[in-house]
């Protein structure tokens, strides 16, 4: 079991979630985690949620978090069994059924000094957050850029956070974004989906030999992996995740 040890609303429908787990030692930036809740009735269901934490960096303080906690950052569904209540009912000091943390494929390693591209629509941000922490907390000097396409400026997670990373003169992340509905006050680019040609200019070249990461919808990573391997870039370099909410293409 798990004890949340602290919350806090990173936009209106999505909720970042401390959790302490017992024996817990660290996780790899990327991975998830598995949370079972259980009705009443005995009705139990199981959803996966990525880990936004990343080289013992959080969003909730600003020191560093002990290896035996993780954060979590949960969008709400509007027909979801499990995110409403993680995002609307959860309390601190609750305790949450938790497996893993789970996989060692979409993970990033400390070490590690290949290029890297990160591609995150919507609420796919979360693992590469947990990238992008882990590569700033490492300082390390593996090239990290993030491109970040939004439907709105209000519906970005981490904003501060990630202005204070492309800022960072150890290890900076060069940041870009993508706005597909409505641009911010005073942008001089117009909202529209991310198109091959916008991706393009938006990403490392193939001459970089970057490794990708992308995380988003299904339609999302289907159309950004194929317009990068039509541009040139190695299919085994480009690793996907996909999340099963409600989401578009670029």
């Amino acid at each position: 079991m798990a004890d949340v040890v602290g919350t806090r609303m990173e936009t209106p429908t999505a909720r970042t979630i401390r959790l302490r787990i017992p024996g817990l030692h660290g996780h790899l930036a990327g991975q998830h985690v598995d949370i079972r809740l259980t009705a009443p009735d005995g009705y139990q269901a199981v959803r996966s949620y990525s880990i936004a934490s990343g080289g013992g960096r959080g969003a909730l303080e600003p020191q560093e978090l002990p290896d035996d906690e993780l954060e979590l950052t949960v969008e709400e569904l509007a027909d979801g069994e499990v995110s409403p209540y993680l995002v609307r009912g959860l309390n601190d000091g609750d305790q949450l059924e938790v497996r893993g943390p789970v996989g060692g494929w979409f993970v990033w390693r400390n070490g590690d000094s290949t290029p890297v591209q990160l591609i995150a629509g919507g609420s796919g941000v979360v693992p590469l957050m947990s990238m992008a922490r882990a590569h700033a907390a490492a300082g390390s000097s593996a090239p990290f850029r993030l491109l970040y396409s939004l439907r709105a400026p209000f519906s970005g997670y981490y904003r501060d956070e990630l202005a204070a990373l492309a800022t960072d003169q150890a290890a900076p992340l060069q940041l870009d974004y993508v706005y597909t509905r409505q641009a911010p006050p005073g942008s001089e680019a117009k909202p529209g989906r991310l198109t091959a040609e916008g991706l393009m200019q938006r990403t490392l070249p193939a001459s970089d030999s970057p490794t990708f990461f992308i995380c988003g919808s299904t339609p999302f990573v289907e159309a950004v992996s194929g317009w990068l391997v039509d541009a040139g870039h190695d299919p085994a370099r480009i690793r996907t995740e996909r999340y099963g909410g409600i989401g578009g293409t670029p």
